[in-house]
C-alpha cells in the first residue's frame, strides 16, 4: 500500500459543493503514481516529501479529477483522465484504474446528459476518457452528445511528437473527435479569456504547456477555478515549486503570480486537477506572505 492512501482513498466521488446557482461534483478517475521528483522539479525531495510522502520508487500518489458542474442549463465536464487506452506496460508503470465510468454510475450521471466537454490541454492524463476504447477495439465518443472544447495548439503540439513530451499525447483522445466536428479547437491567446457558455469560461496561463488553460465557473457572485496543471495539487501552491514536466517553468512562476494576484482576494474556490485528497480549497497567504490553504 502507499504510504499517502487513506481508508477514503477508493471514493469515486471525491466531493460536492454549491457555487451560486451552480452544483459541482468532483469525480475520480482514480488514483494514479508519478515520480515525486519529476513532480516537484528542483525542489528537493526532505521538502516536497512532507507534504507527498513517497513510496520505495519514489512515487507519490496523485489523483485525477473530473468536475461536473450542473448550471440547470448545460452539463459540463473538466477533464476527462487517464482513460482506457494505454498500453499495458504504461497502465502498470502509472497504476492506472480506468474508473471513471464507474465514477459517474456512482455520482448517478448518464455520459449521455454531458452537453459540454472542456479539456485543460491534452496530456493523456487530463483527455483520456474523450474516447473509448471499445472491446472490440473501436475508438467512440465517452460522451456522444456532447460538444469537446480544446486548444487548437494543443492538438498541433501533440501532432509534432517532438522528443520532449511526445509520451504524453495520444492522438485517439482528440483526433477522432476533430475529425468528427465533435471537437471545437479554440485559438484562445495566453491571459484571453473566452465564453464557453454562460457561467464557463476558458483562460490561457501558458507554461506547462504552451496554451494550457484554466477554467472559470461563475455563479452568484463566486468564482472556483480548475487551473489544471499550473498548480496539481494543493502541495504546489508555492510559487516556486513547478514541475519536471513544464516545457517553460520560468513562465510558470510568473502565471502563478497572475493567477493568485486575483484568487486571493477575491477568494476564488481553487479547484485541484490531481489532488486526491484535497481536491478544492480557497487560497491565502500565510504570515511569510506565502499561499497556502485556508484553513477550514
Amino acid at each position: 500500500m502507499h504510504p499517502a492512501e487513506r481508508p477514503d482513498s477508493a471514493d469515486l466521488v471525491r466531493g460536492r459543493t454549491l457555487l451560486g446557482d451552480f452544483e459541482l461534483t468532483i469525480l475520480s478517475d482514480g488514483t494514479y503514481y508519478l515520480d515525486g521528483g519529476a513532480m516537484f522539479g528542483v525542489v528537493p525531495k526532505p521538502l516536497w516529501e512532507k507534504r507527498a510522502p513517497a513510496d520505495a520508487q519514489n512515487r507519490i500518489l496523485l489523483g485525477l479529477n473530473t468536475i461536473v458542474v450542473r448550471t440547470g442549463s448545460h452539463n459540463v465536464v473538466i477533464e476527462t483522465g487517464i482513460g482506457n487506452k494505454l498500453s499495458d506496460k504504461l497502465r502498470d508503470i502509472y497504476g492506472a484504474k480506468q474508473q471513471l465510468p464507474r465514477a459517474f454510475e456512482a455520482a448517478g450521471i448518464r455520459p449521455e446528459e454531458i452537453d459540454i466537454v472542456i479539456n485543460s490541454h491534452l496530456h493523456f492524463d487530463h483527455c483520456g476518457w474523450n474516447t473509448t476504447r471499445t472491446p472490440d477495439g473501436r475508438i467512440v465518443p465517452t460522451f456522444p452528445n456532447a460538444r469537446y472544447f480544446a486548444h487548437r495548439g494543443e492538438v498541433e503540439h501533440g501532432h509534432l511528437q517532438l522528443e520532449r513530451d511526445a509520451i504524453s499525447y495520444i492522438s485517439e483522445n482528440y483526433d477522432p473527435l476533430v475529425e468528427s466536428g465533435q471537437m471545437t479547437l479554440l485559438h484562445t491567446r495566453p491571459g484571453q479569456a473566452e465564453e464557453i457558455v454562460p457561467g464557463i469560461s476558458v483562460e490561457c496561463f501558458p507554461g506547462h504547456t504552451a496554451q494550457l488553460l484554466a477554467v472559470h465557473i461563475d455563479s452568484g457572485g463566486q468564482r472556483a477555478s480548475y487551473v489544471s496543471d499550473l498548480i496539481p495539487t494543493s502541495a504546489h501552491l508555492d510559487i516556486t515549486w513547478v514541475l519536471g514536466y513544464d516545457l517553460d517553468p520560468v513562465t510558470c512562476i510568473e502565471q502563478r503570480k497572475r493567477f493568485y494576484s486575483r484568487a486571493i482576494p477575491e477568494e476564488w474556490l481553487v479547484l485541484f486537477t490531481h489532488d486526491h485528497h484535497t481536491p478544492m480549497g480557497h487560497v491565502t497567504l500565510n504570515e511569510k506572505g506565502k499561499p497556502v490553504l485556508k484553513a477550514g
